[in-house]
């Protein structure tokens, strides 16, 4: 029996209408997969409050404009975003209905806690694939509670110690995932094991913006993660990606970057922010995806998988073009081998191997005699 293909993409939420269709580009390659995952990134809703405190008005959007999620055939999303609660729980649960009514599975958020953490569980030829997700950078109450709805939370504790003696120097910046939430996603990937053949882990995490910056807590979560017995680990929230790590033979994908996004155009205090807090730069060729000069860079994680769980892990290097779509590269174009090579920079220190097989990026563990975590790529 050939595998079941899983393709996992980042994030989708567009503002904007676009004639033809954002997903031209990429609509042949995701059909050729088994199952399609994404993480949403907007509000579906005409309901709601005005979101006071993340100032995030674009957030929420008309339900019509969730004709991306279709328009990609998406199977699986995971809702558990730290927009989600932006306009409040009518319009968290209005989002969901709507992806629902599409016939999309979602994960990560709910009418209360266990709707959030309730995986959903996906079968192809056989084969049942698992998913949660969880999200660590939420506002204070957009957590859901045995009574609220909300998001499934991983939140994080933050703390600064002197790490000079000289005043006024920087301090040491110490994350730790709070014990009871990392405790409860745990519980859910062990009780996940029982009903799938394939857990995957969506967890919308880390530092936005920022190239290659990883906080110290997401490689602590990523490996009680994986001990507890998920095959795989899928990030977003960074606009931008981050490193690949493989921990135990198995597969963390720190940030697949956007997929499909728009946003208003930065006004000067986002431009000031970006330069001064984030240290990063827009691009004045993509006014309306202000993240900075890396966000059109993207990934689609690809897992080949069986009833004995994931058999191959890679990604297809994906660069999102000015009208906003997304474009799978291929192996010969000149932006597929800077890709490539702009994810072996930002997963340097992480131990991952990258082989070019044909127009996928195969990711593996570390050949036993190298001695360094940063490996060549191979052309196979």
């Amino acid at each position: 029996m050939p595998p079941v293909v899983l393709l996992a993409c980042g994030d989708v939420g567009p503002i904007h209408r676009l004639a033809g269709g954002y997903a031209l580009r990429v609509k042949s390659t995701l059909a050729e997969a088994d199952l399609r995952f994404a993480q949403c990134e907007r509000v579906y809703s005409n309901r709601g409050t005005e979101p006071a405190r993340s100032g995030e008005r674009h957030s929420r959007v008309d339900p019509a404009m969730a004709d991306v999620f279709s328009e990609c055939a998406f199977d699986v999303v995971s809702v558990a975003s730290n927009h989600a609660m932006d306009w409040g729980a009518e319009a968290l649960l209005d989002s969901i209905a709507t992806l629902q009514s599409r016939g999309i599975a979602t994960v990560g958020a709910g009418i209360d806690l266990d709707a959030a953490r309730t995986p959903a569980v996906l079968e192809r030829h056989g084969v049942r694939v698992a998913f949660l997700a969880r999200c660590s950078v939420l506002r204070d109450g957009y957590e859901a509670t045995a009574h609220r709805p909300g998001v499934a939370p991983l939140r994080v504790h933050t703390r600064y110690e002197t790490a000079e003696y000289q005043a006024g120097m920087p301090p040491r910046v110490i994350t730790e995932p709070f014990a009871e939430d990392l405790a409860g996603l745990l519980d859910d990937i062990r009780a996940a094991r029982t009903r799938a053949d394939v857990v995957v882990v969506s967890l919308h995490w880390g530092l936005h913006f920022i190239p290659r910056l990883i906080a110290d807590y997401q490689p602590a979560v990523a490996r009680a993660v994986i001990a507890a017995g998920a095959d795989v680990i899928v990030g977003h929230h960074a606009h931008v990606p981050k490193a690949i790590e493989v921990i135990d033979d198995k597969a963390c994908f720190y940030s697949l970057s956007n997929f499909i996004m728009s946003a208003p155009s930065a006004s000067a205090e986002r431009r000031h922010i970006f330069q001064h807090r984030y240290r990063v730069e827009l691009d004045p060729d993509y006014p309306h995806l202000p993240y900075g000069v890396d966000a059109k860079r993207s990934l689609i994680a690809r897992l080949s998988m069986g009833r004995r769980g994931i058999e191959r892990v890679g990604f297809l290097p994906v660069m999102i073009d000015r009208d906003l779509r997304p474009e799978v590269l291929r192996a010969g174009d000149p932006r597929f081998d800077d890709a490539v090579r702009y994810m072996e920079w930002a997963s340097d220190g992480m131990p991952h191997y990258f082989g070019v097989d044909g127009n996928e990026v195969v990711v593996t563990a570390p050949h036993p005699d190298a001695s360094t975590a940063k490996h060549r790529v191979q052309h196979a």
